[in-house]
């Protein structure tokens, strides 16, 4: 999948509301360090697993569905198999009609759950992570010796 470095950075400027599935209360998770991440760079994380429904995660209490979730999410990150991806892609369409963006973690895809919610006017990300994408577009990863592919004047 190749998405341009404008459309993510888009995605992630737009957003400010994140509802991540299959978040784990485990903090060597990647799901979990993923969310806490997204939380400390300012964004709003719904924790949304119903193993941990109720368990506070990030100053937020977890709920068990994406229909539990009060207000509307601007994203959907998947940490979920992509076999799962259909039943949360109709679940999150159904909840949030102002839905923004689908984004499937790395190693998770599901093309005709794409085409539906692309269908609806939903920018769909599949198998790349908010987290990584972040770092990369904002000079994160540069300060730890990466190459972004990103040239900045920025140090």
């Amino acid at each position: 999948m190749n998405y341009s470095d404008a459309l993510l950075r888009d995605v992630l400027n737009r957003t400010k509301r994140i509802a991540v599935v299959g978040v784990s209360s485990n903090p060597v998770r990647p799901s979990y360090f993923v969310a806490r991440y997204l939380t400390l760079k300012g964004y709003d994380v719904v924790p949304v697993n119903p193993g941990i429904a109720g368990q506070k995660l990030f100053g937020k209490i977890a709920v068990g569905s994406l229909e539990e979730i009060e207000g509307g999410v601007d994203m959907v990150d998947i940490f979920r198999r992509s076999e799962a991806v259909p039943e949360i892609v109709a679940s999150a369409l159904a909840a949030f009609p102002a839905l923004g963006t689908i984004w499937m973690q790395l190693g998770v895809q599901h093309d005709a759950a794409a085409a539906q919610a692309e269908a609806r006017g939903v920018t769909v990300i599949q198998d790349r992570c908010p987290k990584i994408e972040y770092q990369r577009l904002f000079g994160e990863l540069r300060m730890g010796g990466f190459a972004t592919g990103i040239i900045s004047s920025k140090l």
